[in-house]
């Protein structure tokens, strides 16, 4: 099973004690699951899971709080896309460096004619 993500509506989560309550349950998932990060936003009612983990498991959790709406169920590309920046940028410093290792063998070739 690969990483997803999970972004969920919880009706009742109104305020900070709600709030808490749904983070817990969701961080409440056993087994073979694993959650990596939970983010929750109050003001839009949402909840965010990221992990390794099936949808219906963290619904049935957070159905202790209150009703539960799934807006979004898929794979969780933001952290790939991140690395991959980041490789892109090192191969392009690479590219780089060795583009003046040349151009300074050729000048030192040209200085010695």
């Amino acid at each position: 099973m690969a990483q997803q993500k999970v972004v969920l509506k919880v009706m009742t989560m109104t305020d900070d004690k709600t709030k808490q309550k749904a983070m817990e349950a969701a961080a409440d998932i056993y087994g073979y699951f694993r959650v990596d990060s939970i983010a929750a936003d109050v003001k839009d009612q949402k909840i965010t899971v990221i992990g390794v983990m099936d949808a219906v498991a963290v619904v049935k959790k957070l159905k202790k709080i209150g009703k539960v709406d799934i807006i979004s169920v898929g794979p969780a590309k933001e952290e790939k896309k991140e690395e991959k920046k980041e490789e892109k940028k090192d191969e392009k410093k690479e590219e780089k460096k060795e583009e003046k290792k040349e151009d300074k063998k050729e000048d030192k070739k040209v200085e010695k004619k």
